[in-house]
């Protein structure tokens, strides 16, 4: 018989998942609420002496604690529940994930399956506090951390009815989720997110289910993606005893998709969900256009691919997305879609190139930004180049470093583009840079063409942000040329090779060159 045993996460306790225990238990699991240290159910939260090794015990003591059939299971996770020893499936919500991976690398015998929900994926030595997507925040969290004991910076107080958004996708939670979240809500102690995890077992050695909510911006086709990337932190999850759900939810689905959940997880013990298998990059497939090999010349982080002859030509810079790990090989200049657009630029006459630039994490959007300026001054320099014809070609999350050029374009920027691009910050980043909002950019961009690649197979959350971003252009009168794929996804030029995928690259294209020589 299964046993599930609940970790809750950042600022919560076990009676947040009441209504999904409640059809746990109905459907004849047992159910254990684990109940970390100080933490949850409108309690005060002591700061001093807890740390994650303190959470990791009480996650430890719960999966003890499960005994022969028969007995029973107390909803603070310190008393006996009825089970099978080896059916122990461990659920871990958003920082519950830490002390829940921590206690499965101690008791791998005894669980069964590790669920993710809506979560990060920790490494060994990593704390917690490296999940926290804003890095003023995350700075901020760890001087607190640091601080001297009782100064008051030893927790974190709990968010307010209006302050979850910072911490995750509210989506789904009604007026009277949202307040039984803030009631049971208790400050959370800082110690638990400055220690590293530590784990003396390769994470991914015990079957793995990843419960990915929507709202918050992932869905599996995005992780295929950033495994596709080769960050060998990630390899284990195209494994067969890896297996995948999607909620279409915010990141509290015990409270916003409770029977959903429940739903979800029994189907996880049961080895259920979907399989990445084997991940051939999306990006590293064939351009789905015929492409002339041009030679390239490489100089620092760029590519440039320039027609034939001697003269000076207008140039489009390509700025790929991300974040991408830092050891992901190739890197993406030497992507088949980046290279296929530089070297189609320079099919239709114009200087085509391809920078690396250090987007590798939500954090970098400033040091990346600081790249693809400098790029571009190189590229305007070059003496093929006709530095006061320029236009700079974003894709995917690169699209919010096109803020810079939308709120001040310079007189030798002639055109913009975007494909199937980010354009303002996801709910599940938290807050973000005010820098890296192309839809508040947008206002500043005055006469500046642009021209945007949509897709109508995107991912809900971004095109949220595409349509955030065409609302703003609306309301300011900036006419944005849309190239529509109605049956395209995410990535089309190497996914898609259809008639239809084809005709709108070479209509962006054409459509950018026309603006650079007008």
């Amino acid at each position: 018989m299964t046993a599930f045993v609940l970790v809750s996460g950042m600022f919560t306790g076990p009676r947040v998942w009441a209504e999904t225990a409640e059809r746990l238990s109905g459907a004849g699991a047992r159910v254990c609420a684990v109940a970390l240290t100080g933490l949850g159910d409108g309690v005060e939260s002591p700061g001093a002496g807890v740390d994650l090794e303190t959470h990791v015990t009480d996650v430890l003591r719960a999966i003890d604690a499960i005994g022969p059939a028969g007995e029973t299971c107390g909803g603070d996770g310190r008393e006996a529940c009825e089970g099978a020893g080896r059916d122990i499936v461990l659920v871990g919500h958003d920082y519950g994930i830490h002390p829940a991976l921590a206690a499965a690398d101690r008791r791998r015998e005894r669980v069964a399956r590790v669920v993710y929900l809506d979560s990060g994926l920790p490494q060994d030595g990593v704390p917690a506090l490296a999940a926290v997507p804003d890095r003023a925040l995350r700075e901020e969290l760890a001087a607190r951390a640091a601080a001297p004991a009782g100064d008051g910076s030893g927790v974190l107080a709990a968010p307010d009815r209006d302050g979850w958004q910072r911490w995750g996708s509210t989506e789904g939670l009604g007026g009277a989720a949202l307040d039984r979240l803030t009631a049971l809500a208790s400050p959370h102690p800082l110690a638990t997110l400055s220690q590293p995890l530590r784990l003396t077992h390769p994470v991914g050695t015990v079957p793995t289910t990843g419960v990915l909510c929507t709202g918050s911006g992932t869905t599996v086709e995005t992780v295929r993606m950033l495994v596709g990337f080769g960050d060998p932190a990630m390899r284990f999850l195209t494994r067969p005893e890896v297996t995948f759900f999607e909620l279409a939810t915010g990141h509290w689905p015990m409270l916003s998709a409770p029977a959903e959940l429940a739903g979800v997880l029994l189907r996880a013990a049961g080895g259920g969900g979907r399989r990445l298998g084997p991940v051939a990059p999306a990006h590293l497939r064939p351009f789905l256009l015929d492409v002339p090999r041009v030679p390239r010349e490489r100089s620092g982080n760029t590519d440039l691919y320039a027609p034939e002859g001697d003269a000076r030509c207008p140039a489009v810079v390509f700025v790929h997305g991300g974040p991408v790990p830092a050891d992901a090989r190739p890197t993406p200049r030497d992507w088949t879609t980046l290279k296929g657009y530089a070297r189609l630029a320079a099919d239709q006459g114009v200087v085509g190139v391809t920078v690396d630039h250090r987007l590798h994490s939500l954090a970098d959007y400033p040091r990346a930004a600081d790249d693809v300026a400098d790029a571009v001054r190189r590229v305007r320099a070059h003496p093929r180049v006709d530095g006061e014809r320029i236009a700079v070609w974003f894709f995917s999350g690169g699209g919010l470093l096109a803020a810079d050029w939308l709120g001040a374009p310079p007189s030798w920027l002639r055109c913009l583009a975007a494909t199937y691009p980010v354009l303002a910050p996801l709910p599940a980043w938290g807050p973000f840079d005010g820098r890296f909002r192309p839809s508040e950019a947008v206002a500043g961009a005055g006469a500046l063409p642009v021209v945007l690649t949509r897709v109508g197979l995107e991912s809900p959350g971004i095109a949220a942000t595409v349509e955030e971003f065409m609302a703003a252009a609306g309301a300011c009168g900036k006419e944005i040329e849309v190239v529509d794929v109605p049956e395209g996804h995410h990535g089309f030029e190497t996914l898609d090779p259809t008639d239809a995928s084809r005709e709108a690259v070479l209509r962006a294209m054409r459509s950018v060159v026309a603006r650079l020589r007008a």
